[in-house]
């Protein structure tokens, strides 16, 4: 599965990915060709989704069309988030062949804050702790077969995360 976040998040992760496979190279457990196809897969990364100011721009950034809502999406997280800096958050879904997975919060700075990329094969669940500047809806938006749908929820912020 892969994970997309922030900019900062990204680099991050990288640093760390290039560590552990150099090291996993220097033992012999990992091929040479190997780090070229795990770069070419990361080179996807949406980074103009992640500019978006408001909802359907990021939507239509991140996969150019518009999610219907379905009951096959289910999202779990608090009514009341105490701490808008951690705020638990989950997805899953009964539908087939889902290739991602990405939450929205309609008030952030930014809306896309987390998506994620579901290999073939694997359960369509994620969960993740995101920051939410104040009381907002949360969308989940389940790209599967080609299509795509959501789930959405409102979740009230007693203090702000992004700042608040």
């Amino acid at each position: 599965m892969t994970i997309v976040t922030s900019e900062f998040s990204r680099t991050r992760r990288l640093m760390l990915k290039s560590a552990g496979v150099a090291a996993l190279i220097g033992l012999g457990v990992i091929p040479l060709g190997v780090p070229q196809a795990l770069a070419a897969a990361n080179d996807k990364y949406p980074e103009d989704a992640f500019k978006q100011k408001n909802e359907a721009d990021a939507i239509k950034a991140l996969y150019g069309k518009t999610p219907e809502p379905s009951d096959k999406v289910k999202m779990d997280a608090p009514e009341i988030a105490e701490n808008g800096a951690v705020v638990p958050i989950s997805a899953t879904t009964t539908l087939s062949d889902v290739t991602s997975i990405s939450f929205l919060v309609t008030e952030n700075p930014v809306t896309l804050v987390a998506s994620y990329r579901i290999p073939a094969g694997t359960l369509p669940s994620v969960a993740n702790r995101i920051k939410m500047a104040k009381t907002s809806n949360v969308t989940v938006v389940v790209e599967a077969g080609g299509k795509l749908y959501s789930a959405a929820k409102e979740i009230k912020v007693t203090v702000g995360g992004c700042g608040g």
